[in-house]
């Protein structure tokens, strides 16, 4: 296992915001440092997922904080990916397969939300983009086609309402939200409209809570937020650094914020 980190030092790889990510499900780094000792003791209890073009290392922890350590054909280090296996379930109609370039093993599905007619697309609420922990373990599959997949929101910035009222006092501007709302931020990028490669997995969001608990991350002994939310579309796992909130969240409350978006298939899919 060792040989694997001896390749480079893994933190020249990863984006910013996916390290910011790590807080949220209670791995929480002050430097590139602790990343890689982080790093290196999730591998040690990880199993692995090959593919042909690299190989998966998935930790996944007691408390539903996963991260997937990516290697490449070579065996290089390539990227690292924070998740969370919550209990969310909602059905999408998937469009697109989206490819990142940052790592060889990053990927995405373009989607449309709770679809009313299965392998149509158009008649969900909303598309949205999300990324996926497993991308190139899937296969080759057939578009457009209808799952269900489990979906988790990290939060980027979050405001909690203890209820409805306080929430339509809270809302500021001629522009009112509603209280269930989902707003695909990722895709408003003209360029995302020509090349979605460049389409973010983000999403303003809004909605009621339905389960709400802190956390403790294993590997690390931190705590963090996770929060079952519905929404537009459907539920959602919502996990947040700590932090963010000067209250603890109450079942019943309301949640409203930008959030990195990424989720699992909770069937296989059917291939070409």
């Amino acid at each position: 296992m060792g040989y694997l980190f001896e390749i480079l030092n893994l933190t020249g790889h990863l984006k910013r915001e996916r390290m910011s990510n790590l807080s949220a499900i209670g791995f929480d780094i002050d430097s590139e440092e602790e990343f890689y000792i982080l790093a290196k003791k999730a591998y040690a209890k990880a199993s692995s997922i090959k593919t042909d073009k690299g190989t998966y290392f998935q930790y996944s922890d007691p408390s539903g904080a996963e991260l997937w350590i990516q290697s490449n054909t070579k065996h290089e280090l390539i990227g690292v990916n924070p998740y969370y296996k919550g209990i969310s379930k909602r059905t999408v109609c998937l469009i697109a397969n989206i490819d990142r370039e940052i790592s060889a093993l990053d990927g995405a599905f373009h989607s449309w939300a709770d679809p009313t007619e299965p392998g149509n697309p158009e008649s969900g609420a909303y598309p949205f983009v999300f990324d996926v922990p497993n991308h190139k373990s899937l296969g080759s599959i057939k578009f457009p086609q209808s799952i269900e997949i489990q979906l988790s929101a990290f939060a980027q910035d979050i405001d909690y309402y203890e209820n409805e009222k306080a929430f339509e006092q809270g809302q500021e501007g001629e522009q009112k939200w509603a209280a269930q709302s989902f707003v695909p931020s990722g895709l408003f990028s003209s360029n995302a409209n020509l090349d979605l490669s460049l389409a973010v997995a983000a999403g303003l969001i809004s909605g009621t809570i339905k389960e709400s608990d802190k956390k403790r991350n294993d590997l690390t002994g931190q705590e963090f937020q996770w929060m079952l939310v519905d929404t537009l579309g459907g539920e959602i796992d919502v996990v947040a650094d700590l932090e963010l909130f000067s209250t603890d969240p109450q079942v019943g409350g309301l949640i409203q914020g930008q959030f990195w978006l990424t989720g699992q298939l909770l069937k296989l899919p059917e291939l070409v």
